[in-house]
């Protein structure tokens, strides 16, 4: 069974959330404030949170970090802050997606489902992949990322795009195929999505961000991988 989180302080949207979800067959819990939101979040294994930012007692930016510090769960976060300088900035906090309201509970419905997909399916991710004599290493059945030995900590839609980039190394793949792949066809993305999280990653695995040898910029166009084998 697939556990869902939704820390959310408005009863309605909760509840409305939770009985489409369950309609589809996830288990859903919800609770109305951060604090117990982040007590239930230690005591069951959740795939995925689905996070309200304005929340009565702690900021949804603040639990999304303290999430952040011991887990790679996916979050959706929802808020009323429509800016896209306050979606930039959810997103370099470690949120997956970012759903601005009012927005369609089948919307958000199908963006789960997506995930879930995606996370069952098998494809050809059972690989282990190394770069540049054992720098980069990346790891799709551990799910995990290490330079020079060192695990990094990446957020679920991070991992997904460096291993696509790495698995069609060389090949130039564009901003609607990098949403495609860490969101599926019903996943309504945009381009600067893409562009904070190649950032976000550059931070992470590259020495010299100005001189990028792993995610290469190619103008107009998209990404491509540069690591050597």
């Amino acid at each position: 069974m697939n556990n869902i989180l939704i820390i959310e302080d408005e009863e309605k949207v909760s509840e409305v959330l939770k009985a489409y979800l369950e309609k589809d067959g996830y288990r859903v819990y919800c609770v109305p404030s951060g604090i117990k939101g982040l007590e239930l979040f230690k005591t069951i294994d959740f795939k995925l949170i689905i996070l309200d930012l304005m929340l009565p007692d702690i900021s949804g930016e603040e639990i999304c970090k303290k999430i952040r510090e011991e887990s790679q769960v996916y979050i959706f976060m929802l808020t009323a802050k429509g800016e896209l300088n306050q979606k930039i900035e959810g997103l370099n906090i470690g949120a997956d997606e970012y759903l601005v309201k009012p927005f369609s509970p089948r919307e958000l419905t199908a963006r789960v489902n997506a995930l879930f997909r995606r996370l069952s399916s098998g494809n050809e991710e059972s690989t282990s992949l190394c770069f540049n004599d054992g720098n980069l290493s990346i790891d799709y059945e551990k799910r995990s990322v290490k330079i020079k030995g060192e695990e990094v900590s990446f957020t679920p839609n991070e991992f997904d795009i460096l291993y696509s980039l790495a698995i069609n190394k060389g090949k130039v793949l564009t901003r609607e195929q990098l949403i495609d792949k860490i969101g599926g066809e019903d996943f309504d993305g945009y381009d600067r999505t893409i562009d904070v999280h190649i950032k976000n990653i550059r931070k992470k695995i590259e020495e010299d961000t100005k001189k990028p040898r792993y995610i290469i910029t190619v103008m107009k166009v998209g990404y491509k991988f540069g690591g050597e084998n």
